[in-house]
């Protein structure tokens, strides 16, 4: 299979930062930061009366993050890259590699990354000496690969080469398509997994390029092959690998099938019907030890899986990307909720042509997309028992979790209409309850092209996860080697639906939440304090 080879320019590249600070040491190899880790510890006691009081323990915790500076030559291995968001990426990473330009009617385009956390958005540093702000590029905070450098390949049940495949998406303006399209042509995808049963029927007459067989041990046992000699024909230092592919069904948690690590492996061997193929990869590349990340909303990781991350070390994170509607959802249901006001019903809808939307069209793999957007309203609520019964006052179950309490009735409904093709529409009605029995009515419309809004967070999910391999910790006094960190990449959260998180701790589905985790993260690793908003010297006299 013929691949990307870097020439990548370096038009939009800025000055790294340097912290001057007794608690960081920069080698040539190695940032070592040492950070005190402030949080605050909740416990219920009995107070006067026989009432129910909170205590709060202010909580510090010294530790050592060590990151590696010297950025590795990575490969970005895509699931389903002859879709709309392969053939969209690996577009995208080729025209500004290669500075093309090109015209549509509103005249004379450049490339960019635009919509990428980060490559196109900033961090606030700190102030200057006469207290304004500073901001620099995300990418500058730590040593992070350049998407220019990607070396791009994948898999897909259709044989079709990307330039075709690119055409066949219909995402990008004509003079654009004409100009990539012989790097393009270049890259044939590898032979997927294909279960039938999984995706819809629809998707049949796509599926000419996919490895044969039933046995999904073998099946296995080929893409740890493929990721190994996409590694070694490219010179490649690391490699992530990122589904991109069709939307499956959920997949049963059967006791004995894939509840365990090794339950998992065995019904691989067995070729069990409840395995997926999501989860076919996710096991191959668990086993390679290189991250993968889910970006479609089914159950890939299911228990087994997690716990076989856990026994290797390696790195998973998911599920589903939060491009459009649900990133607005995200943001908009939380003002409500923190303004006191409590949504009463969130009814969702959307229609949209691509063949995202074509495979959608069948109820189980409806069900699982349905099932990653409507969580995303849950921590929200949960965090205000003033609003909504129960929510984090609830009482936690023998699984450790809460009984979930109140929610917002809410609907979702997705139509595939052929003639918008990738230009996704999405209508939503929050109706929520105001003072003394009052309403408010919010209508919002957001018309997007979907494969443009979801391209630059898969470019975002592979240098944060790539990143995450060089970034290791100990804890000062232990005389143990740095560790790595922990198997789900929960900092990846920002860009997807429905987040995996570590099991037993909550999940955080607040957009601006999510985003503080991973810039605060970056200026932990750094010796930095957490960006605060604060600003004690500008309300003192």
């Amino acid at each position: 299979m013929s691949s990307i080879d870097p020439t990548a320019l370096r038009h939009d590249e800025t000055e790294p930062i340097r912290v001057n600070s007794d608690r960081i040491k920069y080698t040539p190899e190695y940032i070592t930061a040492s950070y005190e880790y402030q949080s605050t510890r909740v416990e219920r006691a009995s107070g006067d009366n026989g009432t129910t009081e909170y205590v709060a323990k202010p909580f510090r915790q010294e530790f050592e993050f060590r990151t590696d500076r010297r950025v590795p030559k990575t490969g970005l291995m895509l699931v389903g890259i002859g879709g709309n968001n392969g053939t969209t990426i690996t577009a995208t990473v080729l025209a500004n590699r290669h500075n093309i330009t090109w015209h549509s009617k509103d005249g004379l385009q450049r490339p960019n990354y635009y919509g990428s956390l980060v490559r196109a958005s900033t961090i606030r540093l700190g102030t200057d000496p006469s207290g304004k702000d500073v901001w620099v590029p995300f990418s500058s905070m730590l040593p992070m690969v350049h998407p220019n450098d990607l070396v791009i390949g994948g898999w897909d049940i259709s044989s079709m080469a990307l330039d075709g495949a690119m055409e066949r998406a219909k995402v990008l303006e004509y003079d654009l398509q004409r100009q990539v399209a012989p790097h393009m042509a270049k890259i044939k995808p590898l032979p997927s997994v294909y279960y039938p049963d999984f995706i819809a029927a629809n998707q049949e007459q796509r599926a000419d390029n996919v490895i044969p067989g039933d046995d999904k041990k073998a099946h296995v046992e080929q893409l740890r092959k493929d990721i190994r000699e996409f590694r070694e024909s490219n010179g490649l230092d690391q490699v992530v690998v990122v589904w991109t592919a069709n939307t499956e069904r959920y997949s049963e948690i059967i006791p004995g099938v894939n509840d365990t690590a090794d339950n998992l492996l065995s019904s691989i061997e067995k070729s069990h019907e409840e395995v997926s193929p999501s989860t076919v990869f996710a096991v191959a590349c668990i086993l390679e030890g290189v991250p993968y990340i889910n970006g479609a909303p089914q159950n890939t990781f299911v228990p087994g899986a997690i716990e076989l991350a856990e026994r290797h070390k390696a790195f998973i994170g998911g599920d589903d990307l939060k491009t459009g509607q649900t990133k607005v959802k995200s943001v908009l249901a939380e003002y409500l909720v923190n303004a006191g006001i409590k949504p009463l019903s969130i009814a969702s809808y959307n229609h949209l042509g691509n063949n995202d939307g074509y495979n959608l069209s069948s109820q189980r793999q409806f069900r699982s997309k349905e099932i990653s957007k409507s969580s995303v309203v849950d921590d929200c609520c949960e965090a205000n028992h003033l609003l909504y019964k129960a929510g984090t006052n609830a009482p936690q179950g023998e699984d450790g979790k809460r009984v979930k309490g109140e929610r917002p009735d809410h609907c979702i409904v997705i139509k595939y209409i052929p003639a918008v093709g990738d230009q996704k529409v999405a209508m939503d009605d929050y109706t929520s309850e105001l003072c003394m029995g009052g309403r408010n009515r919010l209508y919002v419309t957001n018309l997007c092209e979907d494969s443009l809004l979801a391209s630059p967070l898969l470019i975002d999910l592979a240098i944060l996860a790539e990143l995450m391999t060089r970034i290791t910790y100990r804890v000062p006094g232990d005389d143990g080697e740095h560790k790595s960190l922990y198997s789900v990449l929960s900092l990846l959260s920002y860009s997807l639906k429905a987040p995996l998180v570590k099991p037993g701790t909550d999940v955080v589905n607040s957009l601006n939440r999510q985003r503080a985790a991973v810039t605060n993260f970056l200026r932990a690793c750094l010796s930095l304090p957490p960006e605060s908003d604060l600003l004690l010297e500008t309300r003192i006299w």
